[in-house]
């Protein structure tokens, strides 16, 4: 299992619901990484899509706890041994954990590798990722070449765990 995220200096992710800047080749690269694959998410992140719609060409799979929450076109789970049972279904370089933060912090230590975009800025948030450069358990393999988007600059960078 893998993840992706847009991540800021300190390893923010989002404010009120949003991500804190939308890059479009981000969005891009989060889209050709992700589609045709399985994406796990809860269900604040699937609301948040244009519509509240599931995304096209992937399995769309929400993490909720509310029993009585439905979303055409997902598949929804209300516990994480409901999301184990699953995930079976599917090879698991396929599956991607795309957020929000509460997802992300109860699956990031099952995941083998993680795609973070980081974002050379700091934000104001009130959604944060776990913090991989101070995490021991996973480490740093990677990056892109430094990317510009106005006055923005980003890297795509390679976490795996250890």
């Amino acid at each position: 299992m893998k993840l992706i995220a847009a991540t800021d200096q300190n390893w923010a992710i989002g404010r009120k619901g949003k991500l804190l800047v939308s890059i479009p080749e981000d969005m891009k690269y989060f889209r050709d990484t992700t589609t045709d694959h399985v994406v796990v998410m809860g269900r604040k992140t699937l609301e948040s899509f244009p519509g509240g719609k599931p995304l096209p060409n992937r399995v769309n799979i929400v993490l909720t706890a509310n029993p009585a929450y439905q979303a055409k076109g997902a598949v929804i789970v209300h516990s994480l041994d409901e999301l184990a049972k699953e995930l079976e279904k599917y090879d698991t370089d396929d599956i991607f954990v795309i957020g929000g933060e509460k997802i992300y912090r109860q699956l990031y230590q099952q995941c083998d590798t993680a795609y973070i975009t980081k974002i050379d800025y700091a934000y104001e948030a009130d959604a944060y990722f776990p913090n991989l450069d101070k995490d021991e358990e996973w480490e740093f393999v990677g990056e892109s070449e430094e990317q510009t988007y106005f006055d923005l600059t980003y890297t795509f960078c390679t976490y795996r765990h250890k």
